[in-house]
């Protein structure tokens, strides 16, 4: 047990815990380093990397999740007339944790709220194995209790059924848990829905919905702890 305000965190991945341009920076540098391997031009590889795997989440309807994997796959194949060369994927994770980068204050906040006894999770729209080899990345895997990935539940945020599933694997209630996120519909709004807390991190997650808006996560630890004033 805590003395905090609550028993438990429930992170998102991509935009909180790890930083976007990372992401990017790691796709960039899996295509150009197949592009150099295949005397290709970065940029126009680049392009159409991009733009087949935007096509691939575009493809999906409501709350479907499409795996990422499988949209590397087609946005690889599209630069080889559809058939990747053979060892891509041991390329694209070798290039993309690389360049992976936590968001400022996050691994801290991640620290922090662990001295307070604060149990923590992971609710977020991503492949398993992507979530695993992220948290490992930046060093805060022992920290989470439980992982929910889309992938598992097999629907995305704001499904109501990939809240439940981390406060059932915590065994805890709504009023329990705090959401951080930083996509306002499917974070805020869709913790909200069941009855979860949340705290909107950045512009995009601010709203009438969030109990709490977060421009830096150092804060975090003091809003859980009820020290926010």
């Amino acid at each position: 047990m805590t003395d905090a305000r609550y028993e438990a965190v429930l992170w998102d991945i991509g935009g909180v815990l790890v930083e976007l341009a990372s992401v990017r920076a790691g796709y960039a540098a899996f295509v150009a380093e197949l592009a150099d391997a295949h005397d290709l031009d970065r940029e126009a590889a680049l392009a159409t990397w991009r733009e087949t795997l935007g096509e691939h989440f575009r493809g999906r309807e409501g709350t479907e999740y499409r795996p990422a994997r499988e949209g590397y796959r087609k946005a690889t194949a599209a630069l080889f007339d559809g058939d990747p060369p053979d060892g891509w994927e041991r390329v694209f994770e070798r290039a993309s944790g690389a360049a992976l980068r936590p968001v400022d204050g996050a691994v801290g906040a991640v620290e922090r709220l662990a001295d307070l006894g604060v149990a923590q999770a992971v609710v977020s729209d991503i492949d398993t194995r992507e979530a695993e080899n992220a948290l490992a990345t930046l060093g805060v895997r022992d920290r989470m209790t439980h992982v929910t990935t889309s992938e598992a539940v097999g629907v995305t945020k704001p499904d109501e059924r990939t809240f439940r599933d981390a406060l059932s694997a915590l065994e805890i209630a709504p009023e329990a848990a705090l959401m951080v996120g930083d996509r306002y519909e499917h974070d805020v709004e869709g913790a909200a829905a069941v009855g979860i807390d949340a705290a909107g991190y950045g512009a995009d997650a601010r709203g009438p919905a969030a109990t709490y808006e977060l421009d830096d996560l150092r804060a975090l630890p003091d809003v859980v702890a009820g020290r926010d004033g």
